[in-house]
């Protein structure tokens, strides 16, 4: 069985920041890292859900919502993912365009919006599955701390690992 890509990442030497995850099928898959893996705490569940909401409504209605495919929490609760299309910007650059500079930038000014918000949108039975998991208070400590990461210590390159299958197959990614 191959390694999935992301495993293959050091998360030992991962940094806050923001990181290509992936780029294939006409996608890229932005890793918006807002904690350092095993050493910080991971973000709070209501916390992560809150900003998963309103990372999600801002996103879908900034001047990349045409190619925004898909914005939502990683399962170890250190970062979000972010997939857009490869078809061109709303810079109307050619396809494959958005670069770790379109989608900090664009992060920046949806921590910005966030940090306006006085509601989560999107928080009732009807328009949520775990409508009562929710912290906006927290969900601001969280912007405000990635916020300032990412204007002050900003890290966008990955440190690659080689990995070795329980079957003896080795998968390297550099």
């Amino acid at each position: 069985m191959e390694v999935i890509q992301s495993f293959t990442i050091d998360h030992t030497h991962l940094k806050p920041g923001i990181y290509v995850s992936r780029e294939d099928k006409g996608f890229t898959t932005f890793d918006l890292r807002i904690t350092e893996p095993n050493k910080e705490p991971a973000v709070a569940p209501a916390a992560m859900h809150s900003l998963e909401h309103l990372m999600a409504t801002w996103f879908r209605n900034s001047e990349a919502k045409d190619d925004v495919v898909y914005v939502g929490p990683m399962g170890c609760l250190t970062g979000m993912y972010i997939i857009m299309k490869d078809h061109g910007s709303a810079e109307g650059r050619p396809s494959g365009s958005y670069t770790v500079e379109d989608m900090r930038r664009l992060t920046i000014e949806c921590l910005e919006w966030i940090l306006t918000q006085d509601k989560v949108p999107a928080t009732e039975p009807q328009t949520c599955g775990n409508y009562l998991l929710h912290d906006l208070p927290m969900c601001k400590w969280e912007s405000r701390r990635y916020l300032d990461r990412l204007q002050h210590d900003f890290h966008c390159e990955y440190t690659k690992l080689q990995v070795t299958l329980d079957d003896g197959m080795v998968f390297a990614d550099a």
